[in-house]
């Protein structure tokens, strides 16, 4: 017995915690992991002269942690989608590559729609474009006459 079968109407609280652990995951992917590998660079580095060992480390932090939250979001997508019952086709075309004439089609059928996944990954991308213009704009002071 599947998760939709067995609740069929899931709990409001369970939809918004995967919701929030998929916009926290996407948001660490741009701000956590490259932090946790310099501070991770910085606790194996022995002088303050980094090597290209420690350089080599930080990539491999920042590369291991980004691949472990994609698949923590893809699988609290795929937990998501079962709750909701959402059913995706194995090959699923992107809108920005489906022709003018296949994506008539698709309005006029009333399909073209954003997954959960999808708005909250560009409510994030949209919160960080947001919040570094606040910073870079208001807060980062200017270079510029500095010297």
């Amino acid at each position: 017995m599947d998760a939709a079968t067995e609740h069929p109407h899931p709990s409001r609280l369970k939809l918004v915690g995967l919701r929030a652990l998929i916009a926290l995951a996407a948001l660490n992917i741009w701000t956590g992991a490259p932090l946790l590998g310099v501070w991770v660079g910085s606790k194996a580095a022995s002088s303050s002269q980094p090597s290209m060992g420690i350089f080599a480390l930080i990539a491999i932090v920042i590369f291991a942690t980004c691949l472990a939250l994609v698949r923590l979001i893809a699988w609290a997508t795929a937990v998501h989608d079962d709750l909701t019952g959402e059913r995706h086709a194995v090959r699923r075309q992107v809108p920005w590559l489906r022709s003018m004439r296949g994506e008539r089609v698709e309005w006029e059928r009333g399909r073209a729609g954003l997954t959960a996944l999808e708005r909250t990954l560009v409510a994030v991308v949209l919160l960080a474009t947001v919040v570094f213009e606040v910073w870079f704009f208001f807060f980062s002071g200017s270079s510029i006459g500095s010297g």
